[in-house]
């Protein structure tokens, strides 16, 4: 802060002796301690509150820097969760894709049934009602 020496200090209280004299004296030393205090409180409340802003941002910035993290992990974590539930789907679908294709493919004379033979097939009698 100040570099004051004690003889510049004595030369200061010998000077205000001769202004103020010995009565007034006191009374100035007095206001004096009381202004130095007002700004030594002034000065320290401006100090505190530059810390706590400085607190404050810096609790914002882990704060946001926090909810980013979390935010990006949930949505890893979704996407996840997410493809997990496709993958049923996706093997349910190949799956019906492959049975269409082996049904639509068209059927050749040598995988046709069997002709009926006589024995096979037997008309129905009428039968009599009485």
């Amino acid at each position: 802060m100040l570099d004051v020496s004690f003889w510049e200090i004595t030369m200061i209280l010998l000077v205000a002796l001769l202004v103020f004299g010995p009565e007034k004296l006191p009374e100035a030393a007095r206001t004096a301690g009381k202004w130095v205090g007002r700004i030594r409180r002034l000065i320290q409340t401006v100090q505190q509150d530059i810390d706590r802003e400085l607190r404050l941002q810096e609790i914002k910035e882990t704060i946001k820097q926090s909810e980013q993290t979390e935010l990006y992990e949930f949505l890893r974590d979704t996407k996840n969760e997410l493809e997990d539930l496709k993958r049923p789907f996706t093997e349910l679908k190949d799956s019906v894709n492959s049975e269409l294709r082996e049904l639509s493919t068209p059927i050749t004379p040598a995988e046709t049934l069997p002709s009926p033979t006589s024995t096979s097939l037997t008309p129905l009698q009428p039968t009599e009602s009485r």
